[in-house]
């Protein structure tokens, strides 16, 4: 296996990742947006803000899939937005008000898995670049 195969293959599974992350997420987001119970307080802002975001992760996949440059950047860019609005709900959490620990978690999950996909677009770029 060359080392261009072994690079189109990590951009694959970085990219499908991204995808099918994002389509989750708008599953999970517009089942709640339009009225189905998911077990806790629902705080609606970062119910909005993840459903939005489904968006940008499709279009963060399909970058990736096309360069692995401006899927580095992409994810970048979603990573560090999930980070600030992370740190939010920390904060709201803190406070007592209206955020679920399962919001929480999902904002820390979601939050993960942007660094790591980040992290794989990196590598895949810098690689790319190398070779």
């Amino acid at each position: 296996m060359t080392a261009h195969h072994t690079l189109r293959i990590g951009q694959a599974i970085v990219a499908v990742v991204a995808v099918l992350f994002g389509l989750a997420t708008l599953f999970a987001g517009g089942r709640v947006l339009l009225g189905s119970d998911p077990g806790y307080v629902v705080f609606r802002p970062l119910v909005t803000y993840n459903t939005a975001m489904g968006v940008a992760y499709l279009a963060a996949g399909v970058n990736v899939w096309r360069s692995a440059n401006a899927g580095r950047n992409a994810a970048g860019a979603i990573f560090l937005l999930n980070l600030v609005v992370l740190v939010g709900v920390v904060v709201i959490y803190r406070g007592g008000d209206a955020v679920a620990a399962d919001s929480l978690r999902a904002m820390t999950l979601r939050t993960v898995v942007w660094l790591v996909l980040w992290l794989g677009a990196s590598w895949l770029d810098r690689s790319q670049t190398a070779a």
